[in-house]
């Protein structure tokens, strides 16, 4: 009598989507082998804790909540077993050098009242802007965003109703048509940078962001982010799945057009059905799958696209308590086309600056020591294929510069308050994410790097080796890498019939 044997999968990377991916596969009985290559889970969600205060890397900015609650949904438990999610309003506070300040929330009358501040006749505009959010969000987000683009064909089949959203369009150019005030087109189009993209070129139908944030909110994991990684990895070894840290994979081993197994750094190896990579998507082909040809040639082809650009962050624990200052804040510089313009295309690191300023403490204060706050800043940067900086003799000048700029507009005396600061560089993200050329978020997402354009879910030629993550489609972003697991996942569970 034959006994069928158990099928078991390799999933390379610990981040957001390789969680993701492992959850779903474990959940229908295949025995799934998480291997990360750091000491902790989470990839650029990481944690640190230095003197009492807890510094989330990143992302932290969670919407879409029941992408994640069905992660748990599939064995019959709930998110709230293991992670506690509040609420984060506004959503954003925006601020500008002029002193102009705008709250972004699900608040209606109160954002309707923001927006006439700024131009009366942009309220009706709005309203006209949200339809079409939720139009794209309906056609590029709940039917596509789980959803594998393996060949051009299906890329054909979704062409019209994203011609019917002008797709070509940039989400600045769209926002643009709704609305008059430059302030509030800033406002609808900063948020493809959450997720590498160009307000100037990014595809219009990232517009679907809004309607996300809309219908689902935004919300801050009860601990730091690190807290809703550490939640997935529990969640994960409760259903039987085997975690390895510390474990970087050195290559995916294969034979033919098929994967068997990974080897790592310190020498341990294993075979597998299927092999999963939730690793940087230059670094898998390049590095991991570097001694084949295929791994070579989508290297090279690789090499060619366009990648994000990356980021430079200030960490910094304060004492004192700033109840004014929100969860979310974005300090626009004097510049915004202009800026954006030096960091995508021309490599510069500009003189000024627009941030993205962190305040978890304000939503969970356990998150400093009492009587304390605290923050991030952060700035793009272009990328080190973009501008090759020496950032270790840069570091210092560049976070005294930003911190020097919240403290002008925001936080007066913040220098004399600062109990502890560190700062993650373009270079850390390269050597610590293997991130190719520093890059933050992977390829760039333009309408010509999307769907089947992106890095497939399933490798044309090496026929059960996957990939997930911000590479894939449908792109970065908590929901993004989340939705590319479900894709992912799909296609393994097919393939093994």
């Amino acid at each position: 009598m034959n006994i069928p044997t158990r099928k078991t999968a390799a999933v390379i990377g610990a981040g957001f989507g390789g969680l993701a991916l492992a959850i779903r596969l474990q959940s229908t009985g295949i025995a799934t082998t998480l291997i990360e290559a750091r000491e902790k889970p989470g990839g650029r969600a990481y944690v640190w804790e230095r003197d009492g205060f807890t510094f989330d890397a990143g992302p932290t900015v969670i919407t879409d909540p029941d992408c994640l609650e069905e992660l748990w949904g599939l064995t019959g438990h709930r998110l709230a077993e293991d992670v506690t999610l509040l609420p984060v309003s506004p959503f954003y506070r925006l601020n500008w050098p002029d002193g102009t300040s705008f709250d972004y929330s699900n608040d209606e009358p109160a954002l309707r009242a923001e927006i006439a501040k700024l131009n009366p006749r942009d309220v009706a505009g709005y309203a006209k802007f949200l339809d079409y959010a939720a139009g794209v969000y309906h056609e590029g987000y709940e039917k596509l965003g789980a959803v594998a683009f393996l060949n051009f064909k299906s890329m054909i089949k979704a062409a019209p109703s994203l011609a019917r959203y002008q797709a070509w369009r940039s989400v600045y150019s769209i926002v643009s048509s709704f609305v008059e005030d430059e302030h509030l087109r800033q406002a609808l189009s900063f948020h493809t940078l959450l997720v590498g993209g160009n307000p100037m070129s990014t595809s219009a139908i990232y517009a679907l962001i809004h309607k996300l944030e809309k219908a689902g909110g935004v919300w801050f994991a009860k601990g730091g982010t690190h807290a809703l990684i550490r939640g997935m990895v529990t969640h994960f070894e409760r259903l039987g799945g085997v975690v390895r840290l510390g474990e970087p994979v050195v290559e995916i081993e294969t034979a033919g057009d098929r994967a068997t197994g990974v080897r790592t750094a310190s020498g341990w190896r294993q075979g597998f059905d299927m092999v999963a990579s939730n690793a940087d998507i230059m670094h898998s082909y390049r590095d991991l799958l570097g001694g084949s040809d295929r791994g070579r040639r989508v290297a090279k082809s690789l090499e060619r696209k366009r990648f994000s650009p990356s980021l430079f962050l200030v960490h910094f624990g304060v004492k004192g308590t700033w109840p004014g200052i929100p969860h979310h804040m974005i300090l626009f510089g004097p510049r915004y086309e202009g800026l954006l313009t030096d960091i995508y295309q021309h490599g510069v690191l500009p003189a000024d600056f627009s941030l993205y300023l962190h305040h978890p403490s304000i939503t969970d204060p356990a998150m400093a020591p009492e009587g304390c706050s605290t923050f991030y800043a952060l700035a793009p940067v272009p990328h080190l294929g973009k501008a090759p900086l020496d950032w270790e003799g840069l570091q210092e000048s560049y976070a005294d510069r930003i911190l020097s700029e919240i403290e002008r507009r925001l936080m007066p005396g913040l220098r004399e308050r600062i109990v502890t600061r560190f700062h993650y560089t373009p270079v850390d993200f390269s050597r610590d994410l293997n991130a190719h050329l520093g890059s933050a978020f992977s390829l760039e997402p333009l309408l010509t790097q999307s769907a089947w354009f992106r890095t497939h879910n399933r490798d044309d030629a090496i026929h059960n080796l996957y990939f997930v993550g911000a590479g894939t489609h449908p792109g970065a972003g908590i929901p993004g890498v989340v939705g590319s697991a479900k894709a992912t996942a799909a296609l393994m569970l097919e393939d093994m019939k």
